[in-house]
């Protein structure tokens, strides 16, 4: 009977795009083996884990509006994905709880949300992102461009203005988190602009609460160059090259004031041979991050055809690998 009803629903739900507009459907499957991400520590919490993912999207433009949406399905049941309303230079996004610009950082320490609903009590302790915005309305025309993402769980908000002509960009952000989600409340406007000229990009910015970053990156060839500094008095020098198969990050913060003081070391490279691609990153500020965030992590990811072999390991014990294939 299961088989009958999910034939049908199928062909109903074909049929409807097919006369509504454009249809198409993407997924992945997904093998692993480890531990990582979780800040379990232990080699005995290593297991296996699968992954299932297909998502159907579609679209219609008839008239003067163009509609987009999403069903995602996965291993742990399905779900409405992102869904978008366009008309002129207006767009409006909902999706719930997966808006990035709305986010509870676990690096900060603010993984509880002020109300603890349910949704946000237990935030994971990866050092990843945990996105709460559910809707997004941006407007564009020439240069200007203007956004607002909000939470219907809270009266959380981020709102930008930008507008660029030629070699300038200029950007306001206007953060109003009193709710809050984060666990700290936050009001702040921040002005930035960014000028090019030359191989040389400068980049200035200040908000309303007495923050402030200056910078300067300089291009040659296949290397660039950037000199910062902000308002703690910490300053930091970054170098990034990418040639062939080699690419490679390195930076150094330097000075700072009181808590703030700056010692932060970062470098990265990768290599990529033929089929084969290896990695290694490290960041002094990740000494107690886990996953991706921990201050050392190295990486090696084999490609062939559809399918990827991946395997990643970091200073916390952890390490990962997955056989995968999408389509």
């Amino acid at each position: 009977m299961k088989k009958v009803l999910l034939t049908t629903t199928a062909v109903v739900f074909t049929a409807g795009f097919a006369s509504a507009g454009d249809m198409s459907m993407s997924g992945a499957i997904k093998l692993t083996y480890g531990g990582f991400g979780t800040g379990l520590n232990e080699g005995a919490d290593n297991a296996f884990t699968s992954e299932a993912d297909l998502d159907v999207a579609a679209s219609s433009s008839s008239g003067s509006f163009s509609v987009s949406g999403t069903l995602e399905m996965d291993e742990s049941g399905e779900d409405a994905g992102s869904v978008t309303i366009s008309t002129g230079s207006f767009s409006f996004t909902y999706d719930e709880n997966d808006i990035g610009a709305l986010a509870v950082s676990a690096d900060t320490g603010n993984n509880t949300p002020a109300d603890n609903t349910a949704a946000y009590a237990a935030a994971d302790a990866d050092g990843e992102d945990d996105n709460y915005g559910d809707y997004s309305i941006s407007y564009t025309a020439g240069g200007l461009s203007v956004g607002y993402v909000g939470d219907d769980d809270s009266d959380d908000s981020v709102m930008t203005v930008g507008y660029a002509t030629g070699a300038l960009s200029l950007s306001m952000e206007i953060e109003d988190l009193t709710d809050t989600m984060t666990g700290t409340a936050s009001n702040t406007t921040t002005t930035s602009a960014t000028y090019v000229t030359g191989p040389y990009t400068i980049g200035l910015s200040a908000d309303d609460a007495d923050g402030w970053d200056a910078s300067v990156a300089m291009a040659s060839g296949d290397t660039t160059v950037t000199v910062a500094a902000d308002e703690t008095e910490t300053f930091s020098v970054a170098l990034a090259y990418a040639a062939g198969d080699i690419t490679a990050s390195a930076s150094q913060e330097f000075g700072g004031d009181g808590a703030d003081v700056g010692e932060d070391t970062t470098f990265g490279v990768t290599y990529t041979a033929g089929a084969v691609t290896f990695g290694a990153a490290y960041d002094s500020s990740g000494a107690d991050l886990f996953g991706d965030e921990a201050d050392t992590v190295v990486s090696a990811t084999y490609v062939d055809g559809d399918v990827t072999i991946a395997g990643k390991a970091n200073t916390q014990d952890e390490m990962e690998v997955s056989v995968s294939f999408a389509f």
